[in-house]
C-alpha cells in the first residue's frame, strides 16, 4: 500500500474528526477506495473505535434511479437510523466512471435529494469530513495521467494544516466584521451581497479534506446582480458549463448555461431554497494549482470564488438569524485569476487571485 494512503487515513482520523475509543464511525465509500477504507480500519483499530462501512455503488444507484418513479423516492429509514447512531462520518469520493449517472432523469435526482434531506441533517450533527481517493476515472476527468492525478491529490491533502489555518485566518479577520461584499470578474460578473452579522469559518481541512477555503453565508435576501460561473462543475454525471444566474432580492430570477441547461433548471426547481445562496466561499489552498472538474479541489484554488445554491452553512448562522434551507447544496465557481477583484466594504482585498496579504498584490 502507498504510504500516502496511510498518511491520508491518519489525517482523517486524528486531525479532521479526532476519533476516540468511544466513537461509532460510519465510512461511506465507493469500492475503488478499498485501500483507503482498509487504512482507515487500521487506524481506527489503533484508536479502539467501532467502524462500519457503507459501500456506494454507482452502477446500482443508477439502476435504481432509472427504474423508480419520482414519487416513490422516500427517506431510507434504516440509513437514517444508522446516521442517528453515528458519532463520526467519513465520506469518501472516487469513481470507476465519472459519467455513471449521466442518463438519469434530472427530475429523479432532485427527488432523490429531497428524500435524503433528513439523513443529511443528521449527518451535519456528527463530526464529519468529505474526502477524495484518487482513481483512474477521476484522473481522466481532470485530463491527467493516473500517476499525475495521484500526486496532485496527495499534494493537496498531505500538508501542514495548522500553517494553512494561520494563513487563512488573515482573510477571516477581514470578513468577520464585514458588511458588504462585491465580486467583479470581466464583463459578465458583478454581484453584491451582505454578510453582516454572519459567522465566518476557516476550513483548514476539518470538514473537507483537502480543505483550504474561508466561507460565510449571505444575508438571505441580499444577493443582487449577475454572475457567470466560468469553471465547469458536474451534477449527476453531467457537466454544466458557463452557468449564468441573475439575482434579485436574494433569489435567482433568470438563468442559462451553454451546456446542460436542463440540469440547471431542474436543480433550481428542487425546492424554493434552491434559488437562493447558502454559501460564499473563497479558495486559499495553493496546493491546488489547476482546474480538474472536481469541485472538492477546484473550490479550494486561491484564485477562485464559489457560491453554493441551496442549504446554508448552519455553522455560519448565529442563533435567531434567518438562513436558507434546501435539499441541495450545489457549488458553482468563478475564476478570479484575471480581470477580477473582491471588495469588502468598498476596499479591494483580492485582485486577479492575489490577496492583499500576499506578495504581489496591487490595490
Amino acid at each position: 500500500m502507498d504510504d500516502r494512503i496511510r498518511r491520508h487515513a491518519e489525517i482523517l482520523v486524528d486531525y479532521c474528526t479526532e476519533v476516540g475509543a468511544e466513537d461509532d464511525v460510519l465510512i461511506a465509500a465507493p469500492t475503488p477506495a478499498e485501500d483507503l477504507v482498509v487504512a482507515l480500519y487500521e487506524r481506527l483499530g489503533q484508536r479502539g473505535a467501532r467502524p462500519m462501512v457503507e459501500w456506494r455503488l454507482g452502477r446500482a444507484s443508477r439502476a435504481y434511479a432509472r427504474e423508480v418513479d419520482p414519487d416513490d423516492f422516500r427517506t431510507q429509514e434504516h440509513r437514517l437510523a444508522a446516521m442517528r447512531n453515528t458519532d463520526v462520518a467519513i465520506l469518501v469520493k472516487g469513481t470507476r466512471n465519472t459519467a455513471e449517472g449521466s442518463d438519469v432523469d434530472p427530475e429523479k435526482n432532485a427527488a432523490g435529494s429531497r428524500a435524503k434531506q433528513p439523513i443529511l441533517e443528521e449527518r451535519l450533527d456528527t463530526r464529519w469530513v468529505i474526502t477524495q481517493h484518487p482513481t483512474p476515472a477521476d484522473a481522466q476527468r481532470a485530463e491527467m495521467s493516473t500517476e499525475a492525478w495521484i500526486d496532485f491529490v496527495y499534494g493537496a491533502i498531505v500538508r501542514d494544516w495548522r500553517a494553512q489555518h494561520d494563513f487563512q485566518r488573515q482573510l477571516v479577520e477581514v470578513l468577520d466584521p464585514a458588511d458588504a461584499v462585491r465580486i467583479v470578474s470581466g464583463d459578465d460578473t458583478d454581484i453584491r451581497l451582505s454578510v453582516s452579522g454572519m459567522d465566518v469559518i476557516n476550513d483548514a481541512g476539518r470538514r473537507n479534506m483537502p480543505g483550504g477555503e474561508v466561507a460565510t453565508v449571505p444575508v438571505i435576501d441580499s444577493v443582487t446582480g449577475d454572475v457567470r460561473f466560468d469553471l465547469p462543475v458536474y451534477r449527476g454525471g453531467r457537466e454544466l458549463r458557463d452557468v449564468r444566474l441573475v439575482f434579485e432580492d436574494g433569489e435567482v430570477v433568470d438563468h442559462d448555461a451553454s451546456q446542460n441547461e436542463g440540469v440547471l433548471t431542474s436543480l433550481l426547481e428542487t425546492d424554493r431554497g434552491a434559488r437562493r445562496v447558502g454559501e460564499l466561499g473563497i479558495g486559499m489552498n495553493r496546493g491546488v494549482d489547476r482546474v480538474t472538474g472536481n469541485v472538492l479541489f477546484d473550490e479550494k484554488m486561491g484564485d477562485t470564488v464559489h457560491l453554493a445554491l441551496g442549504n446554508a452553512l448552519e455553522e455560519c448562522v448565529p442563533a435567531g438569524r434567518d438562513h436558507n434551507e434546501s435539499a441541495i447544496h450545489a457549488d458553482l465557481l468563478v475564476d478570479l485569476s484575471r480581470d477580477s477583484r473582491i471588495e469588502v466594504d468598498g476596499e479591494v482585498i483580492q485582485r486577479d487571485g492575489v490577496f492583499r496579504f500576499e506578495e504581489g498584490f496591487e490595490a
